[in-house]
């Protein structure tokens, strides 16, 4: 049975992830700074009370992990707040946020639980077609794009490397998803996002370590 550790696990996209893997046989650790209800339900191991923006609570995090050893790791927490260049000076703090929880807190955590990572395991970061240079063709959301371009460069990086553990990194789009960060608004749910990514996960492997794919299979362009 793989262990799978999956951050903000406990609403839209990472509570689906959870919850899909988990019915096909993963041991899943649901990791948020709160649980919910539906979260609760699931029946798996919550690990709540996380900020994966802080050092002393993920060093809390791994010491609650003792001697497990993790197949799968997913970044999943995320954050988008509006942004433009009109009101950049206004908006610097949500500029700031967004870099640490997009941008930094998917390499935090992974280097947190690095030592229980299995030799074989998967890294995912959940990511978005935003981050892409080549793919932006209407600007706009400066700090959200700036977040996720980062991002896709330090997960390349982590994919470098990890390659000796045999440890690949997937980057993964999960599409416009209709999630309460996009206020409801996208193409598809989450549960019909979290199988394509779990196909994509599925797929990952160190010939296609650092790649950069959509949900539905497509590579994507940086």
């Amino acid at each position: 049975m793989p262990t799978t550790v999956i951050t903000g696990a406990n609403r839209g996209i990472g509570f689906e992830l959870a919850a899909q893997l988990q019915s096909i046989g993963h041991n899943v650790i649901a990791v948020c700074r709160r649980s919910s209800m539906e979260l609760d339900d699931l029946g798996l191991r919550v690990e709540s009370g996380i900020d994966v923006t802080n050092a002393t609570s993920l060093a809390d995090l791994a010491g609650r992990l003792g001697g497990i050893g993790i197949d799968l790791l997913i970044n999943n927490a995320g954050v988008l707040r509006s942004s433009s260049l009109e009101g950049i000076e206004d908006q610097l703090d949500d500029f700031r946020l967004q870099y640490e929880v997009n941008a930094l807190a998917p390499l935090r955590v992974t280097r947190a639980l690095l030592d229980h990572l299995a030799d074989g395991a998967k890294v995912i970061i959940i990511t978005s077609r935003m981050g892409s240079i080549a793919d932006n063709t209407s600007g706009g959301q400066y700090a959200y794009r700036m977040s996720k371009a980062a991002v896709n460069s330090a997960g390349v990086s982590l994919a470098h490397e990890l390659k000796d553990r045999n440890i690949a990194v997937g980057l993964l789009h999960p599409g416009y998803v209709r999630t309460g960060m996009t206020n409801h608004t996208g193409h598809v749910n989450p549960n019909e996002a979290a199988r394509g990514l779990i196909q994509r996960i599925n797929e990952l492997s160190l010939d296609t370590t650092g790649s950069f794919r959509h949900a539905n299979g497509e590579d994507l362009p940086w």
